[in-house]
């Protein structure tokens, strides 16, 4: 049984049975025009492909959520035009939904609960509408010149749980969602938005930068989980660390109507922490406060920050949310610290970091057996070191931790996610799904959930989702090298030439700037190779193929991207040399990766290409 992950649209046709009552003939010709005039080529434009029509409907599976909604949305408006001036009771219009969901896969047909949702959301859409479920909003994001309204969870005909479903509405400009509550659906206030600037050390010692990004990054978390809120993320929210800012300008650039900024000072077992709310209309100010506690406080001051910001947002807060804000991760401050100066190193991106950081982790862990969030970052370090840089770290054991992880907190989206990884190098990819789904769902901003489900998809030949996937990432996290070089090859793939381009010249910025950063790393110069080629720098592609050999000549992923790279320049005896050493210690993605790495193509009937392959057992 095939099954995959896919964004699904349902369309129905209003008063069907009332239209053909009336004019049989004149109803079937009417939609006959409509569908091959209209709706094939909008379908079309957004890369869609029509499972199945009926007489008054349609499913069609889109390989990313953005074209589904945009595909929906144009389809609405272009019948609204079409509709002018026609007499009300002739007029054709539709009911869509759409939802992203698990498909079982039947030769061209689908089935399963991702359809069934999506025929459930499109029945109690109004008509000339969309509704869309709550995984597609989040996926969505501000994306797309639309609004949304909040229609809050539905119970839907024959589908188990309650979905949390929007509207979209295509008569407002884009903003943030809104919630319609009222009875006589009057509009309500957009829900508040807000970006959390990384507060300023003001300790005088540079090495305690870690300890004001860790207090910065947990408000976000207990913001984002405030469901009348939205929240930035974390890593395009700290894409402003270090620079001179303006409020405005940063609300305009984000699309909020708050900033909060504020600075942080720890000495010895004191902490001061100011923090102040601000209206980026006219930068003008909310509220502000400063604390001066012990540092065992620390987690009452998060706390009371977050109560803050909500009380002067007039947001009002859910049971849940208030027992998940409330609830402090650690009891013991010392754990807490060696937690945040992991992920501090976490988030420098490099091998000796994730080493750094997986000590710091485990040292948390020692000092407090029961801190899940450290168990979920040694998982993530052991997930990264094994998958980008092969240390000698058992799937296993990754299993374990992260079940660990889980047994404290299940909703920890990190743990999912490491799950989800080390499932799908063993090609337990049902079971990954589930897991990616999971992380995804609990936060729709965390980079690793997107960025290795892209690359399982890509491994089990699902280019459409792996795009898709990557494309999120990559907006998640702004700094990214990774996922944009990999879309240069997907969007290869695919046929999307231009695409590639684009993302060939984003890449080898994103890349430079990481070497930079991080010289020892060979990773962006040997991704940074493909994007080089793509833009036809090839002298420049060879520098960098001599710089990521230099750093490490002996990593599996460098020897097997620069062979990639000789393949273009027509080194084929030099990239055959490269396959051998690099396939021949290649482990269970990297064995699943060549099949549908486009790269490779020009080497498929070499014969020593082929002796490779039988050595990997394909």
């Amino acid at each position: 049984m095939e099954r995959r992950l896919t964004a699904i649209l349902a369309a129905d046709v209003v008063g069907y049975s009332r239209l053909m009552g009336a004019n049989e003939s004149g109803t079937l010709a009417a939609l006959k025009a409509i569908q091959t005039d209209f709706i094939d080529g909008k379908i079309a434009q957004h890369q869609g492909r029509i499972v199945k029509l009926t007489g008054d409907g349609m499913l069609v599976e889109f390989p990313s959520v953005v074209n589904a909604v945009s595909c929906a949305a144009e389809v609405q408006r272009g019948m609204h035009d079409r509709n002018a001036g026609v007499p009300q009771e002739r007029r054709i219009e539709f009911r869509i939904g759409v939802n992203l969901g698990d498909v079982i896969v039947e030769g061209e047909d689908i089935f399963g609960d991702g359809v069934n949702v999506a025929a459930r959301l499109e029945s109690i859409a109004k008509p000339g509408g969309i509704t869309i479920s709550g995984s597609v909003r989040d996926h969505v994001g501000n994306r797309l010149d639309l609004a949304f309204e909040d229609m809050g969870e539905q119970a839907l005909k024959n589908i188990e749980r309650p979905i949390h479903v929007y509207s979209v509405s295509l008569s407002k400009p884009a903003g943030r969602d809104t919630k319609d509550a009222m009875p006589a659906r009057e509009e309500q206030p957009e829900r508040p938005s807000i970006a959390v600037l990384p507060f300023n050390n003001m300790s005088g010692d540079p090495e305690q930068e870690y300890f004001s990004d860790g207090i910065t990054e947990d408000i976000i978390t207990d913001l984002s989980n405030v469901s009348g809120l939205f929240v930035v993320a974390r890593n395009t929210a700290f894409t402003y660390k270090g620079k001179p800012v303006k409020v405005e300008q940063v609300g305009q650039e984000l699309g909020v109507n708050f900033i909060l900024e504020g600075s942080v000072r720890k000495a010895g077992s004191r902490v001061r922490v100011t923090g102040q709310l601000i209206s980026s209309k006219d930068g003008g100010h909310v509220w502000a406060k400063r604390y001066d506690r012990d540092l065992t406080d620390i987690f009452a001051i998060q706390d009371e920050i977050t109560h803050a910001i909500v009380e002067q947002l007039r947001i009002k807060l859910l049971p849940q949310e208030k027992k998940s804000i409330g609830q402090a991760p650690t009891d013991n401050i010392e754990a807490y610290t060696y937690y945040l100066r992991g992920r501090d190193f976490f988030y420098r991106h490099s091998k000796r970091y994730y080493q750094l950081a997986r000590r710091m982790f485990a040292k948390a862990v020692e000092l407090d057996p029961l801190y899940a969030r450290a168990y979920a970052g040694i998982a993530d370090c052991d997930s990264i070191l094994f998958h980008h840089y092969h240390e000698d770290v058992g799937i296993d054991s990754i299993l374990d931790t992260s079940a660990k992880a889980l047994a404290l907190d299940d909703r920890l989206a990190e743990a999912h996610a490491s799950r989800g990884l080390a499932l799908s190098l063993m090609h337990r990819y049902e079971q990954a799904t589930e897991e990616f789904e999971r992380a995804i769902a609990l936060d729709p901003n965390l980079f690793e959930a997107h960025y290795f489900y892209a690359r399982a998809n890509f491994a089990q030949g699902n280019l459409e989702r792996a795009a898709a996937l990557f494309e999120r990432a990559a907006e998640i996290k702004p700094d990214d090298y990774q996922s944009v070089c990999l879309l240069i090859q997907v969007y290869r793939s695919l046929g999307r030439d231009q695409d590639s381009k684009d993302a060939a010249r984003r890449g080898v910025k994103l890349a430079e700037r990481e070497l930079t950063v991080h010289a020892e790393d060979p990773r962006p110069a040997h991704l940074g190779v493909a994007a080089l080629l793509e833009l036809g720098e090839n002298d420049r592609a060879r520098e960098w193929i001599s710089r990521a050999l230099a750093i490490d000549p002996d990593d599996i992923w460098t020897q097997y991207n620069v062979a990639c790279g000789y393949i273009k320049l027509g080194d084929i005896d030099a990239a055959l040399d490269l396959l051998e050493r690099s396939l021949s210690r290649a482990g269970p993605e990297l064995a699943q990766w060549v099949k549908h790495d486009s790269d490779l193509d020009p080497l498929r009937d070499h014969p020593r290409y082929q002796k490779i392959l039988e050595l990997i057992g394909q």
